[in-house]
C-alpha cells in the first residue's frame, strides 16, 4: 500500500511542478484579456465623442464629477492604462487602479444590474465586470508575472523592488 501511495505522491508532485510553470502565462493572459476589454471600450468612446458625451451626461451616473469630465477621463483612462497593464509596467498599481475604475463603472451604470446591485453581484448581472475584477485582483496579489516589464526592471534594479513591495513580481 505504501509503495502505491508513494507512486501517486510522486506523480502528483510532477503534475504540480508542471502546473506551477503556467503561472506567468496565466497572468499574461489575464493582463491581455482585461487590457483588450478596456482599450476597446476606450476606442469606442474616442470614435464617437457625441455618443460618449450623451451617455456620460444622461445614462451613467458617475459620482463627484460632471458628465463631460467623466467622459473625458473615462476615454483617456481606457486608452492609456490598458497599455501599462498589457506590458506589465507598474503592474500591481495599474491593476489596482483598474479594479477601482471597474467598480466605479458598474456602480455608475444601473442598467448593468436590472435586478438590483446586490442581487446582480451574486447573480448573473455584469458577469464580464466580475471576471475582469477577479483577473485584476490576481495581478494585484501576485504581480504581473515573469512576462512583464516589471520583471525586467527588477532584474536591472533589484534594490528598487526591495524598497517598494508594490513593484515586486511573484516568482
Amino acid at each position: 500500500m505504501s509503495k502505491w501511495m508513494s507512486r501517486i505522491e510522486g506523480y502528483y508532485g510532477q503534475l504540480a511542478r508542471g502546473f506551477s510553470g503556467l503561472g506567468p502565462v496565466v497572468l499574461l493572459l489575464f493582463r491581455v484579456w482585461v487590457a483588450l476589454a478596456f482599450w476597446r471600450a476606450g476606442v469606442v468612446k474616442f470614435d464617437d465623442p457625441t455618443g460618449t458625451s450623451y451617455l456620460f451626461n444622461y445614462e451613467y451616473h458617475v459620482p463627484l464629477m460632471s458628465g463631460d469630465l467623466a467622459a473625458f477621463l473615462g476615454t483617456w483612462i481606457e486608452l492609456i492604462t490598458p497599455w501599462f497593464l498589457l506590458l506589465g509596467l507598474g503592474g500591481r498599481l495599474t491593476a489596482a487602479f483598474l479594479f477601482v475604475y471597474n467598480i466605479v463603472a458598474v456602480v455608475s451604470y444601473p442598467d448593468l444590474w436590472p435586478h438590483g446591485f446586490w442581487v446582480g453581484l451574486i447573480g448573473s448581472d455584469f458577469n464580464d465586470h466580475k471576471v475582469w475584477a477577479m483577473m485584476l485582483l490576481a495581478v494585484v496579489a501576485w504581480g504581473p508575472g515573469a512576462l512583464s516589464i516589471d520583471r525586467l526592471l527588477a532584474r536591472w534594479w533589484p534594490a528598487a523592488g526591495a524598497r517598494n513591495p508594490l513593484l515586486t513580481v511573484a516568482e
